[in-house]
């Protein structure tokens, strides 16, 4: 039996599109998009989408729909994230997009958000038996598990995504080493939570997934001269990397960031305050390795659709 199945993520900075061939138990990837919506872009933290944002979501939303109708596929399941969560507009978005496209969003928790980025997470790399930190930075939210194969010890979603920092903090461009210290105080206060749950469960690994991190990976694997693959679950990527990439980051402005090797424009705004984040948790937590997933939030909602899970 043959049936074609659409994901739709729709992410405070990013919307992907998933669609996906199932043939008895097996899938097959038929097309995969994503767009630059940038739904928190000048409002998130006051609560709002404003209406630029608002135009760009309708306007992907109307892109996917039309996709979906010519791969003539019949199952849509789509979901939204923090932006949506938090705007006191985030239903209204939500309403209009099912009167212009049919398609029903559901907008998810942060704790049911790292659930099924851990599912996905778990289902590429195989995280095995000992305890690892899972850490997935979004636009909106920013969420973090630690658990072993198939097992969820502790997780939590904390909204201070990659656009509410550089709301916050990136004023500067290059940023200023006093925007770095006030966004560690802030991170200090915030992510309380985090460090005792690393205490407690002591992870040895940090896995890495998508957005922030494949940017990293490509990156590192340009300036190591290592080859990726279109079709690899799990990228390469090293800690002494990561704070070598971070130290050259912090110092350089928008244009000097889109010169670096393996950057891309819909990394390169946010990228600073992300690996500022990275670099804070490195620095306050010792792990033995990282390691970089590419698969997450969306690839978590398909292995739960697959095993009738969701609905």
């Amino acid at each position: 039996m043959t049936e074609k199945l659409a994901i739709i993520d729709c992410g405070t900075n990013t919307f992907h599109l998933l669609i996906v061939e199932l043939i008895n138990d097996q899938t097959r990837i038929l097309f995969k998009e994503k767009v630059a919506v940038k739904i928190g872009e000048g409002g998130i933290n006051n609560k709002i989408i404003i209406p630029a944002a608002f135009e760009r979501a309708l306007n992907a939303l109307d892109y996917f729909a039309a996709e979906i109708k010519n791969q003539n596929v019949k199952f849509v399941h789509a979901f939204a994230t923090s932006a949506f969560r938090n705007a006191a507009n985030g239903t209204e978005l939500r309403d209009q997009i099912k009167e212009r496209t049919d398609i029903s969003i559901e907008i998810i928790s942060g704790e049911t958000e790292a659930d099924l980025i851990f599912k996905g997470v778990d289902a590429a790399v195989n995280i095995g038996a000992s305890p690892a930190l899972v850490m997935d930075i979004g636009g909106g939210s920013v969420e973090f598990i630690i658990g072993s194969h198939d097992h969820i010890l502790w997780r939590k979603s904390f909204e201070i995504g990659a656009q509410r920092l550089v709301d916050l903090f990136h004023k500067s461009d290059p940023i200023l080493n006093s925007e770095v210290l006030d966004l560690n105080t802030y991170l200090e206060d915030k992510l309380a939570p985090l460090f005792d749950a690393l205490n407690k469960w002591q992870p040895k690994e940090l896995i890495g997934s998508s957005g922030t991190f494949d940017t990293l990976s490509d990156i590192y694997c340009l300036q190591a001269g290592l080859q990726k693959r279109v079709e690899d679950k799990e990228t390469p990527l090293t800690l002494d990397a990561v704070s070598k990439i971070h130290h050259d980051l912090i110092i350089k402005d928008r244009a000097s960031r889109m010169q670096i090797p393996g950057m891309i424009e819909l990394r390169v705004d946010m990228i600073v305050v992300a690996s500022s984040l990275l670099n804070f948790i490195l620095n306050k937590y010792t792990f033995d390795n990282i390691r970089v997933s590419t698969h997450a939030l969306k690839e978590g909602v398909l292995a739960e659709l697959l095993k009738g899970e969701l609905k």
